[in-house]
């Protein structure tokens, strides 16, 4: 009797210790003594995906050698729930080829990938575990919760791009400038009456005394020039040059400014030996040698040798010496003119008045005063009609943008012909926003605008490159460079970026201090960003609020 006694509680201690081994549905009744793990602890999207490693560790003696368990990954949601890809467990002695569990023990990690679905803000993880043993499926006593989820901050991101108009070339002031010269014989500085009395310096003589006629054009200097050819020696035609320029400056006073005074600044100014004009003047020739004579200058830069070079051609020379030199026996007169282009103020009086009498530029620098987005497209209608502007074509398209009018904007890009940083970047937002990320990439990718490298930064962002949508966006002061710092745990860059008041902003600002437990500040941001129904709205299943309601 005692004998049998001893055999029984030894069967008994025996079931208590190992009460898998015997029947493995004892497993689904010892769920709890499983212990799982998850990283994140919350669960996180990140480019459209949740992404979970999860351990699940079994202790020594639960799991039977002969069962199989077959583990379906949940994640349950308001409106739902989404399978995972299912896990398949096996005993020592199982045959098949599923990941052994040791009748000791052991832990399992596989990787878990689900595709969001709204309502996934508020959602949990769970495993439901169903043991299979000689056919029959034993379902666990309940699905073990591995997290909570998920957190979408990221879908916080602005995805109506950074535009920018392409610039216009107008000038509000234009330099002109208004020229004669006179000639003088050979070794001489004296003026002869004959010069100035040719052609170009009576238009010169009559240009200055009607300039102050002109309400656009004014003379702000002139420029006297002087010049000695380069034959001869070159210290003789350094003081040659200089007495030219004095003889100059006395007619230029006495004669070609004698009617008008004008009270300019006048610069004088010599050359001792004109090379550049000897060069421009032979390469516009008919000479015979030329091509000889412009290689002499190319490969000597020596005055004395180039000339010695160029007397050398003895036949050439005579016929530089009679065309050619003369020429270059000079003193120019060069008035400078400022041209006062149509004001602001008088270009958006014309635009209504009289806009055909705008050119390509005017019209694109009027356009760019005016705030109202329909008169923008109008003028920029008339560049296009008038000139075929391409940079018209371009900022038209992208003051539809501004009006959400994203399909117009494309067929109006859709005939640029002279594609350049600005068409790049603003094609680049019309595929951003029809969600082809990776063409927007591709048309970033060949703008080298700051606005292109912004987009790139968003796109950073929806493709889940944290670190690369900080550096992208550093500088913006947008909304989406706070949420870049916060999506790369730098809570105080974000919080100095957010330093304007705006419902997004406060957003972003209690997101910061939730995460570093700061409670009534967040609830006040939250309730400024709450001005925003949308947000009010999201805020109510942010699982980044879960801690502070």
């Amino acid at each position: 009797m005692k004998k049998l006694f001893q055999k029984v509680l030894s069967l008994a201690l025996i079931a208590t210790i190992i009460p898998a081994c015997g029947n493995p549905a004892k497993m689904a009744e010892q769920a709890e003594k499983m212990s799982v793990q998850c990283n994140p602890q919350v669960l996180e999207v990140v480019a459209g995906k949740i992404n979970a490693e999860v351990s699940v560790t079994f202790p020594a003696d639960f799991f039977h050698p002969k069962a199989i368990v077959e583990v379906q990954p949940v994640i349950v949601y308001n409106g739902g729930e989404q399978l995972g890809e299912i896990i398949m467990l096996q005993g020592e002695d199982v045959t098949e080829n599923y990941i052994i569990v040791a009748e000791n023990g052991g832990t399992v990690t596989r990787n878990l990938v689900f595709d969001y679905v709204p309502g996934m803000e508020n959602c949990q993880l769970e495993l439901r575990m169903t043991v299979l043993h000689k056919g029959k499926r034993i379902p666990f006593n309940a699905a073990v919760k591995v997290a909570d989820g998920a957190n979408t901050t990221y879908m916080l991101v602005s995805t109506s791009g950074s535009l920018v108009y392409a610039p216009d070339a107008y000038q509000p002031v234009i330099n002109e400038k208004m020229e004669a010269q006179i000639l003088y014989l050979i070794n001489s500085a004296t003026v002869r009456s004959s010069q100035l009395k040719s052609e170009d310096v009576k238009a010169f003589k009559e240009f200055l005394a009607e300039i102050e006629k002109d309400e656009r054009r004014a003379v702000v200097g002139t420029d006297i020039i002087s010049y000695a050819s380069p034959d001869g020696k070159e210290d003789q035609n350094a003081k040659l040059a200089e007495r030219r320029s004095a003889s100059a400056l006395r007619a230029y006073e006495r004669t070609l400014n004698k009617q008008a005074k004008l009270d300019v600044p006048v610069n004088s100014e010599t050359i001792a030996e004109d090379w550049d004009g000897f060069q421009e003047l032979v390469r516009n020739s008919n000479i015979e040698d030329k091509e000889l004579i412009l290689r002499v200058l190319q490969m000597y830069n020596d005055p004395m040798v180039r000339e010695r070079e160029i007397k050398n051609m003895s036949r050439v020379y005579t016929t530089l010496a009679k065309e050619i030199l003369p020429q270059l026996r000079r003193a120019r007169f060069i008035a400078n003119i400022e041209f006062q282009n149509y004001s602001d103020g008088e270009l958006l009086e014309l635009v209504s008045s009289n806009i055909e009498q705008l050119d390509e530029e005017a019209l694109l620098h009027t356009a760019s005063l005016v705030k109202e987005l329909d008169v923008k497209i109008n003028i920029y209608n008339q560049a296009i009609a008038k000139f075929n502007s391409d940079r018209a074509k371009v900022n038209k398209a992208v003051a539809l943008l501004f009006q959400d009018k994203n399909e117009e904007a494309a067929q109006v890009l859709a005939n640029v012909a002279d594609k350049d940083g600005y068409y790049y970047n603003t094609v680049g937002v019309v595929a951003l926003r029809a969600g082809k990320y990776d063409v927007a990439a591709q048309e970033f990718a060949k703008s080298s605008l700051t606005e292109a490298r912004y987009n790139l930064g968003v796109l950073d962002i929806l493709n889940g490159k944290y670190a690369a949508a900080a550096k992208n966006l550093k500088g913006q002061g947008h909304h989406n460079e706070a949420l870049a710092y916060i999506l790369n745990g730098n809570l105080n860059e974000a919080l100095a970026v957010a330093n304007h008041a705006c419902p997004k902003m406060s957003y972003l600002k209690a997101i910061v201090y939730a995460r570093q437990g700061k409670v009534s500040e967040a609830k006040a941001e939250l309730e400024a960003a709450s001005k925003n129904e949308a947000l009010a709205e999201r805020a109510k299943n942010d699982i980044e609020f879960a801690k502070i309601r």
